[in-house]
Order: structure tokens, then sequence, then C-alpha cells
């Protein structure tokens, strides 16, 4: 039976890991003020028929604090890297100069760092119910066993052991989001 506890244990926090490194990516597609190729993960390019992350059809740097320079391997890709940025919606409109894509990041206003705060608390909070719920499968796991003849005391400890570890978990989620606010509030 504690090879069974153990496991639903190990489970549980590789999900929870899974979560909060889910989160670390989301926020940094959100932007700070600061130019980051990462920014850009999650656009898909059409390269030749088939979708391509905009990462392997160019190369991306970051030219100053507020400017990343995006060059593709063949200049014919420059019109559909335009294209699918301005699909993706991301609030930045390219300038291609016929050699190489140029994303100029304009400074925030107090109202859109605001906006950009909001968009991370509700990542957070996507990440909070995503380890809440790892936390319930477990909690049902543990009671499953007990039914099956597990020691109450015994099930009571992994439960509480199991909110200890979903309290270790949501804390690190609210360091990432105060660390986040931070650096978007930071003019």
């Amino acid at each position: 039976m504690s090879e069974e506890l153990s496991t639903i244990r190990s489970g549980a926090e590789d999900h929870m890991k899974k979560a909060i490194s889910h989160l670390e990516t989301e926020l940094i597609k959100i932007r700070a003020g600061k130019a980051n190729p990462q920014m850009l993960d999650g656009i898909v390019v059409d390269y030749y028929g088939s979708p391509m992350p905009i990462n392997q059809v160019a190369n991306i740097s970051v030219m100053d604090a507020r400017t990343l320079s995006i060059q593709p391997w063949e200049k014919n890709m420059l019109q559909p890297i335009e294209r699918a940025i301005i699909a993706a919606n991301i609030g930045i409109n390219p300038q291609n100069d016929g050699v190489l894509i140029r994303l100029f990041l304009p400074p925030l206003t107090e109202e859109r760092r605001k906006e950009l705060v909001k968009k991370c608390q509700g990542e957070g909070e996507h990440s909070k119910v995503a380890i809440r719920n790892i936390r319930r499968d477990a909690i049902e796991h543990i009671k499953k066993l007990q039914k099956n003849g597990l020691s109450e005391d015994v099930a009571k400890d992994a439960e509480d052991d199991v909110q200890q570890m979903t309290d270790k978990f949501i804390a690190f989620v609210e360091k990432h989001l105060s660390a986040k606010e931070k650096e978007i509030m930071a003019v």
C-alpha cells in the first residue's frame, strides 16, 4: 500500500511541476516592455504548405531593448512570416524592409500595463485551478485505497502530505506572479 501512496504522491508532484512550467512559459509570452525572442513562441508560419514555428524558418534576435529583428533563412519567407505575425495579433506591426523584419515594441502605457497584469493574474489562476484539480485527483485515489483496506490514519497523513505539496506549489505560482507584475509595472 505504501508503494501505491508514493506513486500517487510522485505522480501528483510531477503534474504540479508541469503546471508551474506551463505558467512560466505563458508568462514569458506576456511582454513586459523589453524585447524578448520568446514572445514569438507559438507563432506558426506557412512554410511551403506545412506549418512551422517561426524560430525554425528565421533567426530571431534582439536589436535593442525595444526592437526584435527576424531574418528569414530564405528571402521568399518574408511575406509569410509577416502575415503570421499579423495573424497572431500580438499587438505589434512588423516592418518589412526586404531583407529582414523588425518589430518595434511601443512603450507601455499605464492602462496597458494594468491589462497585462490582469492577463498574468488570469494565467496564474489557471495554474492554481490545475494544481487544485491534481490535488483532488490524488486525494480521490487515496480514498479508493482506503476503501480497499488502507488504514484511516495512513490515508489522513497521505492527504495532509498532498495538501502541503499543493500549498507549496500555489506559493510558487504566487511568487512567479508577483515577480512578473513587478517586471511589468517597472517603468
